[in-house]
């Protein structure tokens, strides 16, 4: 975990060097200036040496310019090296991401993956800074401390080390007790991250519903809960500050109790007497900023963790050793799949699914939900691994192509339907970066997009706000079916795309699909039979099975299933669920 994190240090290596040199320098300047102190006391005004006082004077100046600058350089290199840090960590974070099959993508929940992205980020920054200044700066601090306060008297200097043992265990036992506690508070920010993204994704249903009062009460919940937290992991942290204040106020007592005897007993300078309670502060105050050090770092070696396994994961899906760079055209073959999300997974999502899909056919899918249909076509693309058997696209098993290779020519609309921010253009040219207006003007005719487009002041230039929330969702549907269409796929997958489209435009959609890309092979599933009965074949899914697989008129010849879905939509009924439930 430690390695992984300072793997990605990287290029500030300098800075983190630099860091902890500046703050002995610092350190070494402030030990100094007591002694120099000191000697004005008992060499200058004592002796009324004039001359003596302000040359001592000149020379503490210039320790404390010194230090002052030695203080700016390592706050400045520590604040590049922790944000250098912090930087390199959210990178490798979202560039190991972006590598993620859906089998990974499932594994972690996307409010997890923003905290770790922020706030567990965030704790490592201000930890690593924490440590390049006060983890040198504290023990530098109070060795030399102690060192020089032994030096000019070690009578009075062993109740500083009484002192130090007495107030390093009560520390150590107040922040094992509150380190528990900042060990809990990281999840909760899980929970809070996703009530808000939630909420925030969905505000048009949580007004639509009035449910406003509820999701501000859940919010609160979930903030009240890292509030307690906090709460209670401060509340013990609040000792620390009376324990350290005793213990100084008690040194500072002691030693000028037993150092004014001295004084008197011509056995401790009025001077040194001062450079001993300099030291005195310094040392207690390097124990406090050790404790803070302590809280800190524990509190960060929770989100390192959680960095870390981010960062480590790996794909499920990675390329073979020789992948082959090109997909000749676009059969489909699956011999003998069995699927399962989970490997422990007692009942596999599909069972024994045997199929041969010709290039350029079109082919439908329909089923209940959960009867695995999506499950079904992410196969074909790879998106997730078979769990049994294999499945083959253009003569060659899918895991023997080259990811980008294969899933550049098998073209996906998911379900749930994507646009990003920005203008229509350059949400088309996510198919094909390089495609030119006039080839996202002819994909948009063909998904019936122009019809719309074309009634928007800006046309294809307007603006698509985030999650395309600023266009209804039959538009969002035309415009993703016409960004997979400017991939020039050899296989294009329709995945319930067109469920918020009329039935009418859904229709010429099928017909632009069966004149102009004849040879790509389109599958497509529905919960509306209309959608798939012109189909060349079509595929009725049932319970993770192939139940029956023919033409429109064979299956209705042959397919109880799909005589009685048909039936029931042609006389006014509802769609496929209400014939028939399932799964996935």
């Amino acid at each position: 975990m430690v390695k992984t994190i300072l793997r990605q240090v990287k290029e500030f290596k300098r800075d983190s060097l630099l860091t902890p040199v500046f703050m002995i320098l610092e350190v070494v300047m402030e030990m100094v200036i007591p002694l120099l102190m000191a000697a004005i006391i008992d060499e200058g005004v004592s002796k009324g040496n004039m001359t003596y006082i302000c040359q001592t004077g000149a020379v503490m100046l210039l320790m404390a310019l010194l230090g002052l600058i030695a203080g700016m350089l390592g706050a400045k290199y520590a604040a590049s090296a922790s944000a250098g840090l912090a930087r390199n960590l959210r990178g490798s974070m979202f560039e190991n991401i972006q590598s993620f099959s859906f089998a990974n993508i499932d594994k972690f929940s996307t409010a997890g993956l923003v905290t770790r992205l922020t706030t567990d980020v965030t704790n490592i920054q201000n930890a690593y800074q924490m440590i390049l200044r006060m983890c040198v700066r504290a023990p530098f601090s109070m060795i030399i401390a102690m060192i020089l306060a032994f030096m000019i008297n070690a009578e009075l200097a062993g109740i500083y080390l009484i002192a130090v043992a007495a107030l390093g265990g009560c520390l150590f036992f107040i922040m094992s007790r509150a380190v528990r506690y900042f060990n809990k508070i990281f999840p909760k920010y899980d929970d809070l991250n996703a009530s808000v993204q939630e909420n925030v994704s969905a505000i048009r249903v949580v007004k639509a519903y009035v449910r406003e009062d509820y999701e501000n009460r859940r919010f609160t919940r979930a903030s009240e809960n890292i509030y307690k937290m906090f709460s209670k992991a401060e509340n013990i942290l609040t000792w620390n500050a009376p324990l350290m204040q005793c213990t100084v106020y008690g040194c500072i007592l002691a030693i000028s109790w037993l150092g004014a005897k001295m004084i008197v007993m011509d056995e401790l300078t009025t001077g040194q007497l001062m450079s001993l309670l300099a030291y005195c502060m310094n040392i207690l105050m390097s124990l406090m900023m050790l404790s803070m050090i302590f809280v800190m770092v524990t509190m960060s070696m929770a989100s390192a963790e959680r960095i870390a396994e981010v960062i480590n994961e790996k794909s499920s899906l990675s390329n073979p050793q020789n992948p082959v760079m090109e997909v000749p055209d676009g059969r489909i073959v699956f011999h003998h799949v069995d699927f399962s999300y989970a490997q422990n997974s007692q009942e596999p999502v599909l069972k024994d699914i045997n199929l041969e899909i010709k290039a350029g056919e079109t082919v439908g899918i329909i089923g209940g939900t959960g009867s695995a249909k999506s499950s079904l076509v992410n196969l074909i693309s790879r998106l997730y691994d078979v769990t049994a058997g294999s499945v083959s696209v253009g003569g060659n098993d899918v895991r023997t192509y080259d990811m980008e290779v294969l899933r550049n020519q098998v073209s996906v609309v998911l379900q749930k339907n994507v646009l990003f921010s920005g203008t229509i253009l350059e949400n088309l040219r996510w198919g094909d970066k390089n495609a030119s207006e006039e080839d996202c003007v002819r994909v948009c005719g063909m998904a019936c997009a122009d019809e719309f487009i074309e009634r928007f002041p800006d046309k294809y230039n307007t603006y698509i706000e985030q999650g395309g929330s600023n266009v209804s969702g039959g538009q969002k549907q035309r415009l993703c079916i016409a960004r997979a269409l400017l991939k020039k796929p050899k296989i294009l997958i329709l995945d319930d795309s067109t469920s918020a489209v009329d039935t009418a435009t859904d229709s010429r959609i099928r017909k632009a699909f069966a004149t102009e890309i004849p040879d790509t092979t389109k599958l497509i599933i529905a919960q509306r039979i209309s959608s798939v009965q012109n189909a060349d074949r079509i595929i009725v899914m049932d319970n993770g099975r192939v139940a029956d697989f023919g033409t429109h008129e064979e299956l209705l010849a042959s397919s109880e299933i799909y005589r009685d879905v048909y039936e029931s939509q042609t006389k006014g009924g509802g769609d496929f669920d209400e014939e028939k439930g399932g799964g996935r």
